[in-house]
């Protein structure tokens, strides 16, 4: 299989230390829009500068949008439907990269591969969502050194932790001017805990999805592995992220979950009437649906594992550097490999 032989490739040139110093640089304050916007703008140089080195040339997309539905960025321990929040005006940037000769068009459609930059008020953010900003910065770096330009397109997204605001701007900027072939999106992906018990699941979630229930009991409920959400459009993709991360170094579990839910409107009403489906809601990947982009969602399951989630105490020293060095292996050559989704559908 070509995508297990590039995994191979990108084990070999894939550094922790990278990922951890791209964490630690990020992850030593709270970074917001609206709240710290100095913070923001310093992730964003940093983001640049890694993008330069590595052959990417990135573009700052501004947006400014008003009236919308969407959350809080306090920490706030509420179920999510209290959190909902109208913005009348909120003003951002998303960044958007390009390998130069990247030939992405109709018969070459682009595989987007995203992660939100911002974190929530009063926590630095390493797991969510440093590890999803180091995991990317190195797939740029592992996709930039292949001897032909990938038809990928990184995405740094602002304003997650209010309602996936940038994200949801950039997905309607990209059904209306781009061929995107499938989304991925890099959510909260660096902690991981091998001790039983670690692992949590929501209320209902055994009811909805007991295949995928019965699997994390059967592993002791331990939180080693990357949960891999999807839907009908990229299942194919997430069975070739599965198998690649089987061969990544170190070999990273993944567990797939299909949400049964349509792209569009539709999906999104029945997620917010029918827990747990909200929870597969949690990131970025959603706008895709919502604007009918086939995506998935790669994450350590954020506050159904890491005790640290949105507070202060996500820090650098308390991810898996090894592993997120296997996520982004897997990552890179998932996007890469889009013609193999199609083969396995």
């Amino acid at each position: 299989m070509v995508v297990l032989a590039l995994v191979r490739e990108l084990n070999r040139r894939a550094d922790p230390r990278r990922l951890r110093h791209d964490v630690e640089f990020l992850a030593d304050r709270p970074r917001s829009r609206t709240r710290a916007p100095e913070a923001m703008l310093r992730a964003e140089a940093h983001v640049t500068r890694e993008l330069a080195a590595a052959g990417w040339w990135t573009q700052r997309q501004p947006f400014d949008v008003r009236w919308r539905l969407g959350g809080t960025d306090r920490q706030d321990d509420r179920p999510i439907a209290l959190q909902l929040r109208l913005h009348t005006r909120l003003t951002g940037a998303n960044l958007v990269a390009h390998l130069p000769g990247a030939d992405d068009g109709p018969d070459r459609p682009t595989v987007v591969v995203g992660a939100h930059l911002d974190t929530v008020d009063g926590s630095p953010g390493a797991d969510d969502n440093a590890s999803g900003v180091a995991a990317l910065l190195e797939i740029a770096r592992l996709l930039g050194g292949l001897p032909r330009p990938p038809a990928v397109t990184l995405l740094f997204f602002d304003m997650e932790e209010l309602g996936m605001i940038g994200s949801r701007f950039a997905a309607r900027q990209l059904r209306r001017t781009g061929q995107v072939a499938g989304m991925i999106c890099l959510e909260s992906v660096g902690y991981f805990a091998t001790g039983p018990g670690t692992q949590l699941m929501p209320a209902g979630f055994a009811t909805a999805f007991p295949r995928v229930a019965a699997r994390v009991r059967s592993g002791g409920q331990r939180g080693d592995f990357t949960l891999v959400v999807h839907r009908r459009s990229t299942e194919a993709a997430a069975a070739v992220w599965r198998r690649a991360a089987e061969a990544a170094e170190p070999r990273l579990p993944a567990i797939t979950l299909r949400d049964p839910r349509p792209h569009g409107p539709l999906g999104a009403l029945a997620g917010l009437a029918a827990p747990p489906l909200i929870h597969l809601d949690r990131s970025d990947h959603a706008s895709f649906w919502n604007a009918g982009i086939p995506a998935l969602m790669l994450t350590s399951t954020a506050n159904f594992r890491n005790p640290h989630y949105h507070r202060p105490t996500d820090t650098p020293d308390t991810l898996d550097y090894g592993r997120l060095a296997a996520v982004a292996v897997a990552t890179a050559a998932t996007a890469a490999s889009a013609a193999s989704w199609r083969a396995l559908s």
